[in-house]
């Protein structure tokens, strides 16, 4: 079914919206601003734990993560090992991560950290062809902690910062299981580490550059909600592996929204 098109006007009625609209983006631009300002002044807890993850060189606290920078963002991605592969989900984001030299000028780095054996994270990412740094938590509390891995016989449930009292109300409570997706931004003064934010569901959107892409058109991310068309028929899981676009299509709903 073809996508119903905007509707079409002269020049001049088309500017007059725009200039409207252009009055709402730069409240928004004011809005965001203050909210990274707010985000920016968070206190930060310390973190005791100590962490270990496995990577390229063996295993290592989670301060060496850092590589000698003194902000860290952790990208909590979800690894199925029943299926031998990344959540489509989680893919899509990482596909939309630039070169880190930009962060590394600002001493920052970013990683993936995964509950998973690093051999297998590692075939996924040379199928993925990714470069980005991916460390395994398998054997530690990290995960549990940071609540992407949700397990009521190790940890109480708590996702999006909803407990599961909250989520059955909500009635996301089966949907929240096993390994879901979030980011963590931690800071380090010499080994001493600190959590100052985690994010999850929707809070995840602004690391996903297509999205922002794909909001500047018409058809947005044909998704079939707000008002935007449904392009494909898979409504919010359209997304796949990039080396499986043209297959049959693989849910993707175990990415919480």
């Amino acid at each position: 079914m073809k996508p119903e098109y905007p509707k079409i006007a002269s020049r001049e009625q088309w500017l007059a919206v725009r200039l409207a609209l252009l009055e709402q983006e730069k409240a928004l631009t004011h809005q965001r601003d203050a909210l990274n300002a707010a985000r920016r002044q968070l206190p930060m807890v310390e973190v005791t734990a100590d962490y270990r993850f496995n990577g390229p060189d063996g295993e290592v606290p989670l301060h060496e993560l850092f590589a000698g920078q003194r902000q860290l963002i952790v990208y909590h991605f979800m690894y199925h090992r029943d299926k031998g592969e990344g959540c489509p989900g989680c893919s899509f984001l990482v596909d939309n991560i630039g070169h880190q030299a930009h962060l590394q000028a600002r001493d920052t780095r970013l990683v993936l950290v995964s509950r998973a054996p690093l051999t297998e994270l590692e075939t996924f990412k040379r199928r993925m062809g990714w470069t980005l740094p991916w460390y395994s938590s398998f054997g530690s509390r990290f995960n549990y902690d940071f609540h992407v891995t949700i397990d009521a016989a190790e940890a109480p449930v708590e996702y999006n910062y909803r407990d599961q009292a909250e989520l059955q109300r909500l009635g996301q409570l089966d949907d929240v299981k096993g390994e879901l997706p979030g980011a963590s931004v931690f800071l380090r003064d010499g080994e001493r580490v600190f959590h100052c934010y985690s994010t999850y569901g929707r809070g995840l959107d602004m690391l996903m550059n297509t999205y922002h892409y794909l909001d500047l058109t018409p058809f947005g991310r044909g998704e079939g909600w707000d008002g935007m068309p449904d392009l494909d028929g898979k409504g919010l899981f359209w997304n796949q592996h990039h080396d499986r676009y043209g297959e049959a299509p693989v849910a993707t709903h175990d990415c919480c929204a």
